[in-house]
């Protein structure tokens, strides 16, 4: 059976094709009896709007792409989660890519994968450099999560260096004073394992704890093997700490399970801090302590930033959003955060 048209919606409500087209798009003038006969009519008919064909008269293809250094890294899951929701609620598509944080997977998505397939770019870059986004200025729209490469640049994220302060504050009061930063990144850069290692040294220094360099455990990656491979390394070099502030929770997952090893008890002898608030630390044992971003936040600030530069880039508007100079211009958007006290640090139950 052939695909019903607006033209059969038309002919089956009695109404012109330029009337069902206003019904379609929520025109105000359209009556209510009209209104609830056309609409009834694409119900029976089962006529569904060819949004490629929409988006395409509007010089778009409806498709975004949501790129990611790796798709089984629990936190990038469920963000991707988010933004395809975000997304769908603005008939948009998502195509997801890993990128393996490889500079050139990296430097291929923001040239919009050498096509023009795609409407904008999320991307959250950990190999890219300010030049790459420098040398690309024709690139399709695009914001930037997590990493902030280049000021000029969109990008959402949470306030990681105060983020760090605020979890590294909470294991000093809890009498903790010597934490290693699993993860700690000591170097210049606008990086997130950066910003948070800022934040560490700074609550040391507030809390007159000296720091000591050998406190950062460097990771390849942040995989709960690095965050197992890391303790495991300090340990057998004679670290004692009572404390770890892991940069992200697969990390620290995998340091419960080297400290369970070793026999260290968590949390009487080490306490363990979390960054992300993935699902898995809610049922490790114990349950994992841990800085929890506004992922939904982080996905619907993005998915409202690339559209209005979409619609800056075509020279229309799709949306409600605002669209006035001060709005175009570079954004830094930083979104919400929190403390979520589990086990791993003698926190109230918090799931």
């Amino acid at each position: 059976m052939a695909r019903p048209r607006i033209k059969d919606v038309a002919r089956h409500a009695g109404v012109s094709e330029k009337t069902v087209s206003n019904v379609i798009n929520d025109y105000t003038h359209v009556s209510e009896r009209t209104r609830r006969v056309v609409q009834e009519s694409i119900a029976h008919l089962g006529y569904r709007v060819n949004l490629a064909g929409r988006h395409l008269r509007k010089g778009r293809t409806g498709i975004i792409a949501l790129v990611v250094p790796e798709l089984d890294v629990p936190y990038f899951a469920e963000l991707a989660r988010h933004v395809v929701r975000e997304a769908g609620q603005r008939s948009l598509t998502v195509l997801i890519h890993q990128s393996g944080a490889d500079r050139e997977h990296e430097l291929a998505a923001l040239a919009g994968f050498g096509s023009d397939f795609v409407d904008g770019i999320i991307l959250s870059p950990l190999a890219l450099t300010p030049d790459d986004l420098r040398e690309h200025p024709g690139a399709p729209p695009t914001v930037l999560i997590g990493e902030l490469l280049e000021e000029g640049a969109d990008h959402v994220a949470i306030d990681n260096e105060q983020a760090a302060r605020e979890a590294t504050g909470h294991l000093i009061a809890l009498g903790r004073r010597s934490i290693l930063a699993v993860g700690g990144r000591d170097a210049t850069g606008l990086g997130t394992a950066e910003a948070r290692t800022r934040g560490y040294r700074a609550a040391l220094s507030e809390a007159g704890i000296p720091y000591d360099p050998s406190a950062l455990l460097p990771v390849e990656s942040f995989r709960m093997s690095d965050g197992a491979r890391a303790v495991a390394g300090a340990l057998s070099r004679g670290a004692r700490p009572d404390a770890l502030l892991c940069f992200n929770d697969q990390l620290a997952l995998g340091a419960l399970r080297t400290l369970h090893e070793h026999g260290v008890r968590v949390p009487e002898s080490v306490a363990v801090m979390g960054f992300d608030d993935v699902e898995g630390g809610r049922f490790s044992v114990p349950t994992l302590s841990t800085v929890a971003p506004d992922k939904a936040a982080v996905a619907r600030t993005a998915v409202q930033l690339l559209q209005r530069r979409i619609d800056e880039a075509t020279g229309s508007s799709t949306s409600a959003d605002e669209t006035d100079s001060a709005v175009l211009s570079p954004q830094d958007r930083v979104v919400a955060h929190r403390l979520v006290l589990r086990e791993s640090t003698e926190g109230p139950a918090d799931s």
